[in-house]
């Protein structure tokens, strides 16, 4: 029997019909994206382009309406716009070919600045939710740091799928690689970049990465960064960072802070000189979890400020920006890129974190409703439930997205995660008592 190819995890069932629109959830939409997209108006013009039928605020419909609505393709999205407009743009009768041709050269900066216009407004949002708990590990760190980051770098795929021009292109082939910042208290993203080789190594991005950190941030790093002059950087930046420890690392103990046989705190020197590689002075915090241990370094020298459990739980969250990668990948479809162009790639990716944060706003917005932290509210869930609140909106049941989330009789909708064990006391001592 021949073996099935191995399918990418990236890539779920395509969708044959859109999903249904909803009034509520449009003007939810232009009342968060319509002040951005005027906003570019000015740079719209200085960019030599004329205010034609496909103009930016028409684009960036037909952009979130592909998303939302998990609309097949352009095709079908031209049928909508000539029956049903889309968001705040009106019933518009244009070419197919037009539509198709303006997703390859629409210039991808302009989704950048709306993306980058939004970001204040919904983390203003965030701040004015105060019934939404945070974690005890991030309040504590947020006690010296004025922001906590994430970073990580992730591979493209291209399936030329949405446009019919594109067609006969190869399927599978690799389109690039993004890396994104996130930001751990908020969830929203602070930073994208694109570079256009897949198998670009994350090292490609520290200089960029250097130039957005500013003094007294805390960023959480995997191993892609680990290299010493990087590190090295950070630290001289007053920027902190807590990462793995890689295998075979040479290391000298200077100072134990605490030690038995569940969790070793120790100041230590990283490296040896060679090669022009700086030698670092970081902690090193062994945990034993079961028959597992796990490593971890900090720049943050001193117990008192990041105590060794708090740091060990830092780190886990650094799997937040994995599940945002699994969101827009998966649950938004950028696994299945809709141009082969450089600049359609580009657009389709900022449209697609300008939808994500949209997104992560509802959730933070649910969250708080709930007063629960915003771990306990699933992303994905809510996105599934977009077609249930519509449902329940057209019988005139529901006129709140936030609230019919919120609702007890609609939580068999998955929206908020179930407890799959109690959640255990942090240990917040900066030397912990032996076990």
């Amino acid at each position: 029997m021949p073996k099935r190819s191995k399918q990418n995890s990236d890539h779920p069932h395509r969708h044959h019909t859109p999903t249904i629109d909803n009034e509520a959830i449009a003007k939810h939409l232009e009342a968060l994206l319509t002040p951005a997209v005027y906003a570019q108006q000015k740079y719209y013009k200085q960019l030599g382009l004329r205010d034609r039928v496909l103009n930016l605020s028409l684009m960036v419909a037909a952009v979130l309406t592909l998303l939302w609505r998990q609309v097949p393709g352009v095709q079908e999205l031209n049928r909508l716009l000539a029956r049903e407009g889309l968001l705040w743009c009106p019933v518009t009768k244009v070419a197919q070919q037009s539509l198709s041709e303006r997703f390859l050269v629409f210039p991808s900066e302009l989704f950048e600045r709306v993306f980058k216009d939004l970001l204040p407004r919904l983390q203003l949002n965030w701040q004015q939710r105060l019934r939404r708990p945070l974690p005890d590990s991030v309040k504590l760190a947020l006690h010296n740091f004025e922001r906590i980051w994430i970073a990580d770098g992730s591979t493209l795929e291209a399936l030329f799928r949405k446009l019919k021009s594109l067609e006969d292109l190869k399927t599978g082939q690799l389109a690039g690689k993004i890396c994104t910042v996130i930001d751990l208290v908020t969830r929203l993203p602070v930073e994208v970049w694109f570079h256009t080789n897949p198998a670009a190594s994350d090292t490609n991005f520290e200089a960029t990465f250097l130039n957005l950190l500013p003094a007294k941030t805390l960023v959480l790093l995997d191993r892609g960064f680990y290299h010493f002059q990087f590190l090295q950087q950070l630290i001289s930046q007053e920027v902190h960072f807590i990462t793995r420890l890689k295998a075979k690392a040479s290391i000298k103990y200077l100072k134990i802070f605490s030690y038995d046989h569940s969790i070793k705190d120790r100041l230590i020197q990283l490296g040896t000189v060679r090669r022009g590689a700086p030698v670092l002075t970081l902690r090193l915090i062994e945990i034993k979890v079961g028959k597992t241990s796990y490593s971890y370094i900090t720049s943050v020298l001193e117990p008192q400020i990041l105590p060794p459990y708090v740091v060990a739980d830092l780190y886990r969250k650094r799997w937040r920006i994995e599940e945002a990668f699994y969101s827009v990948k998966r649950l938004l479809g950028l696994s299945y890129l809709w141009t082969g162009s450089i600049n359609g790639v580009k657009l389709q990716v900022w449209a697609t974190w300008l939808f994500y944060a949209v997104l992560v706003d509802l959730g933070d917005a649910v969250a708080d409703e709930l007063s629960l932290p915003f771990d306990r509210i699933s992303l994905e869930m809510i996105f599934r439930g977009l077609y249930h609140f519509s449902v329940a909106y057209d019988k005139g049941k529901a006129d709140d997205p936030i609230k019919y989330f919120a609702a007890k009789e609609n939580q068999d909708l998955g929206v908020v995660k179930a407890l799959r064990k109690p959640v255990s006391k942090l240990d917040l001592s900066p030397f912990p008592a032996p076990s």
